[in-house]
């Protein structure tokens, strides 16, 4: 019996491990190409120098940050990443927090009215948001890939709601009993429980906003405006021939996705699992 269970554990982490190398495989590739010279990535006759870089082309993160303008490109980022966060979690969490806990007429209709926006297509909408931001004279203005997020996601408010309906509502009413009013109960007692949920939803959004394109493609043309990903695609058209700049921008690009969801795994896997327990 021992034997079969440590032979199915030998296959399950065999296969793991061979899953794991394979989604691997293009980001080591890429940080491999990363520190090639231009030589090493056009010449590709041996299996070895594919993947090996010798000698070590740390200079092209160098140059990679001057050619793309990186930092300015970064700062951009940063600030629309924190400010759609901010957004969304104060947005999300307030109407999930109005439809699972509060009682008022209509509540089960406009929650489905929410649910049925994630039906739209972004193309849809497209237009019609762009002409508004462009009469409110925010085009080429960093507002329209962050102010939206203060007005709330359907997929994340769906997403805390759930949450917010796996707690006792022991909890609620032992607060009442104490004085609190419905945004001090909130504010105290529900957001704290809620915090895998609402750590799920920083890194989906953190995510998302990082490597938005399409956003700041609508509404950015000021080259001191440019986010990471807009950024990059100039880089790419300018020195797109030279794969070692183009890959080690690639990388510093990516490094705080991957730090991001190396640190908040653990209330990620939280906020997914749990999610839906009750509804």
């Amino acid at each position: 019996m021992k034997a079969k269970q440590f032979t199915r554990r030998a296959l399950l982490l065999t296969v793991i491990i061979v899953g794991a190398l394979a989604f691997m495989a293009p980001f080591l590739w890429t940080i491999a190409t990363s520190l090639k010279t231009d030589q090493q990535v056009q010449d590709i006759s041996s299996v070895g120098r594919i993947m090996i870089p010798w000698p070590v082309a740390w200079q092209n993160y160098t140059k990679a940050l001057t050619y793309m303008n990186f930092l300015r490109c970064f700062l951009n980022t940063m600030y629309v990443t924190l400010l759609s966060i901010a957004g969304t979690v104060i947005s999300c969490s307030l109407v999930a927090f109005a439809f699972a806990r509060l009682r008022w007429p209509g509540r089960d209709a406009v929650f489905l009215l929410v649910l049925s926006t994630m039906m739209l297509p972004v193309q849809v909408t497209m237009i019609p948001v762009f002409l508004i931001f462009s009469k409110l004279g925010m085009v080429n203005t960093l507002k329209p890939l962050w102010l939206p997020t203060f007005f709330g996601t359907a997929f994340f408010i769906f997403l805390l709601r759930q949450f917010f309906l796996t707690i006792p509502r022991d909890l609620e009413d032992a607060a009442k009993i104490d004085g609190c009013g419905y945004l001090r109960i909130f504010w105290k007692i529900m957001l704290p429980l809620i915090k895998p949920a609402l750590t799920a939803v920083v890194i989906f959004q953190f995510m998302w906003t990082w490597n938005d394109f399409l956003g700041p493609l609508i509404y950015i043309y000021d080259k001191h405006l440019m986010t990471l990903t807009i950024g990059l695609q100039s880089f790419n058209h300018l020195h797109g021939s030279e794969w070692s700049l183009l890959m080690a921008a690639s990388v510093m690009m990516t490094i705080p996705v991957v730090l991001v969801f190396f640190f908040a795994q653990k209330y990620f896997i939280q906020g997914i699992t749990l999610t839906g327990l009750k509804g």
